[in-house]
């Protein structure tokens, strides 16, 4: 197995995790937050998705999913390609509502099959291709791709949580 398909195994996994916060769940559970100020389900769900996006649109030179479809209004918001969650206030938080379930796993969908076909085009030496010179050492697309896979795994662990908490 080679780096890529280790890549792809790991991504591979994020369906079935996302799949499991939110599947079945009314929308005023994925709006439930376990006390104020506090990260949704939805919200959750819907940064994980829309940072990877982003990420992998701005690697392929493509527009986002999310403003390629009716993705932001399933979520009441309004189509803006810098807003990805990171840096939420408490009120943008409360204002991701997405009008069920559906809308979260679907937007996900998009999102992960664009990166898998990503992905499948990979070669080694793309993944050692510097990325963001901003960092020392600077980012290569194989470290931006395992930071894209840590921060969903993270907020997936985090949206089950606070599911169990439901």
């Amino acid at each position: 197995m080679d780096a890529k398909d280790i890549l792809i195994e790991a991504h591979g996994r994020l369906p079935e995790l996302v799949d499991v916060a939110v599947r079945d769940l009314t929308p005023a559970q994925l709006r439930w937050a376990p006390k104020a100020g506090a990260n949704t389900i939805g919200w959750l769900v819907w940064h994980l998705a829309r940072g990877q996006d982003a990420q992998i649109a701005e690697l392929i030179d493509a527009e986002q999913v999310y403003l390629t479809g009716e993705w932001a209004p399933r979520f009441g918001l309004k189509p803006d390609p810098s807003d990805h969650g990171y840096g939420h206030s408490p009120e943008q938080v409360a204002a991701v509502q997405p009008e069920n379930w559906h809308a979260l796993a679907d937007y996900y969908a998009a999102v992960h099959a664009r990166t898998l076909g990503y992905l499948r085009g990979l070669t080694g030496d793309d993944l050692d291709r510097v990325v963001d010179e901003n960092w020392d050492p600077p980012v290569t697309l194989g470290v931006r791709l395992v930071s894209v896979i840590d921060d969903d795994v993270q907020h997936a662990g985090q949206a089950a949580y606070v599911r169990g908490l439901l």
